[in-house]
């Protein structure tokens, strides 16, 4: 317990909650949750679920149903082909990444994570008793690891490489050609590749797509793939995500989750159910497409105060922003936002060791006048 570090973002959630109830304005610019409701068609279908008074548990791998939709969801919309049977639903995709780096992982096993990445992730192995090693990535490589870089930090107790695309923090995104290059590196090596996909959907100027696209990875048998419903559909409080295994690891799989989960939430997986229709997803586009808009209202307001945006995010909801003209240390300035200026935001020290003092992540999951308001009170911080 020594080793895990506590969720930074969230304990600036509470204490941003905090001056919430002693009536301060806040705006969150902290946490990747976006403002909009639940989708009102998931909402109805969870109602007539629940009504029903048949809440069981159902499988531990997921609702047969469920599985199957997924399945179909890769083939129209991505042309994969993906089958049933080598999808789990789990209890969000902390739950897919508990389940994967569990079966996976051996006592002192290495797995090489990009820096900055999702903080959440080096905790995960640590607690499977495995070893993270940070690889640190730049601006100048869009905050992504290259296959050189992988190959030569690669050692004998290397198990993989977990990557993100569209990055948490940085929202960079990762093409086919990139992703085929950083698999064949640990395919190499014997190793797996873990592609965390939560932001699947949430990308602006470029389409969509997944790695299981690719023919030739759709059935690697070194391949986990993570997903979610928090993002993209929207249901970050249902507590959703699947984890796409090679067949092989299925039962493997299977074993841990009836152990870890019995099963996920079988209101959230009924109410998942209408995720993919039509008129859910007319409604998760039109919120795409608002998201573009606020990103681009946020990102030349920062520009003009004078935050460093070398790498723009192509997809997410974030901007991983240099504050080295502003300020000495991003802990310091995000507690002098969230103080001075009710503007919540969060230091980079959550995502790492890599500069961690010199970036900010600011997520653009308000509305567009609450963004250009917030940068309106920094202003007045950053000019004291």
């Amino acid at each position: 317990m020594a080793d895990i570090q506590p969720f930074h973002v969230m304990e600036l959630l509470r204490r941003a909650r905090e001056l919430e109830a002693q009536g301060r304005d806040i705006i969150h610019m902290e946490v990747g949750e976006p403002d909009f409701p639940t989708p009102q068609p998931i909402v109805d279908a969870a109602c007539r679920f629940v009504a029903s008074g048949a809440v069981h548990y159902t499988p531990a791998l997921g609702l047969p149903a469920l599985r199957e939709a997924i399945a179909r969801f890769y083939h129209e919309r991505f042309g994969a082909a993906v089958a049933a049977e080598r999808i789990i639903v789990t209890p969000g995709a902390s739950g897919a990444l508990m389940l994967a780096l569990a079966a996976a992982t051996d006592p002192g096993d290495e797995w090489l994570l990009p820096d900055p990445g999702y903080p959440s992730n080096r905790h995960l192995v640590r607690s499977v008793e495995g070893r993270a090693r940070a690889l640190p990535v730049n601006v100048a490589q869009r905050y992504q690891p290259t296959p050189e870089q992988v190959a030569a930090a690669w050692q004998p107790a290397t198990r993989g490489l977990m990557v993100a695309t569209p990055g948490n923090p940085t929202g960079t995104v990762l093409d086919a050609g990139e992703l085929a290059a950083l698999h064949a590196v640990s395919h190499a090596r014997g190793g797996i590749l873990l592609v965390d996909e939560i932001y699947q959907g949430l990308t602006y100027g470029l389409p969509a797509t997944t790695v299981l696209a690719q023919p030739a990875l759709a059935e690697a048998d070194d391949l986990f793939v993570v997903n979610s419903f928090s993002k993209y559909f929207g249901m970050t409080g249902w507590r959703l995500g699947w984890l796409v295994v090679p067949q092989r690891w299925t039962r493997e799989i299977e074993k841990l989750a009836q152990h870890f989960f019995i099963a996920a939430s079988t209101p959230a997986q009924h109410a998942a159910l209408a995720a993919f229709e039509p008129a859910t997803v007319d409604i998760l586009e039109s919120r795409r497409a608002e998201f573009a808009a606020r990103r681009d209202v946020l990102l030349p307001a920062l520009h003009e105060l004078g935050f460093g945006i070398a790498s723009e995010p192509q997809g997410a909801f974030y901007i991983y922003a240099d504050i080295g003209t502003l300020a000495a240390d991003s802990a310091t300035l995000a507690r002098r936002l969230i103080e001075e200026a009710g503007v919540a935001t969060t230091p980079g020290l959550d995502f790492g060791e890599h500069l961690p003092r010199r970036h900010l992540r600011l997520a653009y999951t308000t509305r567009s006048e609450r963004l250009l308001e917030a940068c309106a009170r920094m202003r007045t911080v950053l000019a004291g």
